[in-house]
């Protein structure tokens, strides 16, 4: 109990600390770019930690530790994919978007790829706003549940509580600062984030070098994946092709008697499938696009790659050393949930205080993420849908108002979907984001910026096959098999690359 109190404590000071600061940015706020945008005048080291923080939500943090955990050196292609992807957006695409964005004078992620294919644009900000904005929904509400089901394994409220206490810390300065207060309360969870994933690694190896042999389960990371098994201590190892799993009897069918065969098909599909996550990040997540769009200037979007980078390489390796390290001190079984590796990991090296500041660093990936994916929904449902509708212009206050009550609005609507939708049902559909919204939307704004002949008829074409594939995809099964974030991201660029040559492109006089 007393643990207990003094990470509430903790919790509730940095808190506190967010909502003031949200509130403080949001006082800069005057026009609905600044609102959508930061009137594009983000400093580059705002946009990388906030791109970050928005990026890796609770992934860093719960998934890809427990992932580790469950899996040992197999998840290293699962980095791999990631940080790749990440890489190349900061280092080839973050530059070119600045500049596109600047030129364009554009506020949203739809409204870049509209005014890149004027020829079309109104379709394409009707057909890709609305498809974000949908997806997005059950988006933000899954982050509503995870922040939920934090407070409800860290201090016994219960889950409908928690949830209510997310929105009410998110919701408030999220309305009243928009873009802004955003992306600077990111800088505090990505730097939190980043702390954590420093300082746990580093303490699990002392912590675990000091022990007498026979107190854990090992007393090094090569000797917890090494007693753990193949599966664990092999980069291809037993974990890739479970027997009776639905790929290994769809690979004996297709291959029946040809056991070397079977066994390679499915390594390679599952390392595939592992290094996938790659094409998401090609520019096709307008969460994190949109930082991209709204640094100031090339030298501070040269300042914002190196940042990114940097912080990049470092926590997907720390995310990775919590997941290694929970395999030596409890055992590759000890875990009934591997997503709590990293929290029981916590709790084990640190005083209650720091591990309460350190787990506050879970909370504060959910809320960057929901906050984040709350202002891209409601600015590209009012300024690509609802103003164009309106058919004149409105002032400056009015634009505001209007961005500030959609975003309200938005938050109440993914909160009740949150708590009447079954939870299943929430995080399937948002298995269909990576691929859907990622893939599809990183094969447009790849063709975008780098092929002139890619025109806006081919770009809604593009748009629509990603989408009907992945959702054709995935509720057959197949996903089970081979992953549609690489299968759409194929189809989608097939599509756009036929419909353009195919298609004449629409000129309007």
């Amino acid at each position: 109990m007393e643990n207990q109190t003094q990470m509430l404590i903790v919790m509730i000071a940095y808190m506190a600390f967010i909502i003031l600061l949200g509130f403080y940015q949001g006082r800069k706020v005057k026009t609905g770019s600044d609102f959508a945008i930061a009137g594009r005048k983000l400093p580059g080291w705002i946009a990388a930690l906030s791109e970050r923080a928005t990026g890796e939500s609770s992934w860093a943090l719960l998934g890809l530790p427990g992932a580790a955990y469950a899996t040992g050196l197999l998840e290293i292609w699962t980095a791999i994919g990631c940080v790749a992807g990440i890489l190349f957006a900061w280092i080839i695409l973050a530059w070119r978007l600045r500049d596109e964005a600047e030129k364009y004078e554009v506020d949203t992620f739809t409204d870049y790829i509209a005014k890149s294919h004027g020829e079309v644009g109104k379709w394409i900000r009707v057909v890709g706003s609305s498809t974000i904005v949908f997806f997005f929904f059950f988006y933000v509400g899954a982050q509503f549940i995870g922040g939920g089901k934090t407070l409800e394994n860290l201090f016994g409220i219960e889950k409908i509580y928690g949830m209510l206490l997310v929105v009410g810390l998110v919701i408030p300065y999220t309305i009243y600062g928009g873009f802004r207060s955003v992306t600077y309360t990111d800088v505090v969870q990505a730097i939190i984030m980043i702390i954590t994933l420093i300082a746990a690694p580093i303490a699990g190896v002392i912590y675990l070098s000091n022990l007498p042999e026979g107190t854990v389960f090992a007393t090094s990371i090569g000797e917890a994946l090494s007693k753990a098994g193949d599966s664990y201590s092999t980069f291809t190892g037993g974990a890739v092709l479970q027997e009776g799993s639905q790929l290994e009897l769809t690979l004996n069918n297709l291959f029946p008697n040809v056991k070397n065969i079977v066994s390679g098909l499915g390594t390679g599909i599952v390392i595939a499938g592992a290094f996938s996550w790659f094409f998401g990040y090609l520019g096709g997540q307008p969460q994190l696009t949109t930082r991209f769009m709204a640094i100031t200037n090339a030298k501070e979007a040269k300042k914002a790659r190196n940042i990114g980078v940097i912080w990049t390489i470092i926590a997907y390796t720390g995310a990775l050393m919590i997941g290694w390290i929970g395999i030596a001190i409890y055992g590759p079984s000890g875990l009934l949930d591997r997503e709590t590796v990293m929290p029981e990991v916590l709790t084990t090296l640190f005083h209650p205080a720091i591990a309460g500041l350190l787990i506050t660093g879970v909370l504060a990936a959910i809320i960057s993420t929901a906050n984040s994916l709350l202002i891209l929904s409601s600015t590209e449902l009012s300024e690509n849908i609802i103003k164009p509708l309106r058919g004149k212009e409105m002032d400056t206050k009015s634009s505001l108002r209007l961005s500030r009550i959609v975003t309200g609005l938005l938050s109440l609507i993914a909160l009740i979907l949150a708590y009447y939708s079954p939870t299943d049902l929430i995080y399937t559909i948002v298995g269909y984001v990576w691929a859907g919204i990622g893939s599809t939307f990183s094969v447009v704004i790849l063709l975008t910026l780098f092929w002139k002949r890619y025109h806006g008829i081919a770009a809604i074409l593009t748009i629509v096959s990603g989408l009907l594939f992945t959702i054709i995809w995935i509720s057959t099964g197949m996903d089970k098999i081979l992953t549609s974030r690489l299968l759409t991201f194929i189809v989608a660029l097939v599509v756009a690359v036929l419909s353009t040559y195919l298609i004449k492109k629409r000129i309007v006089n």
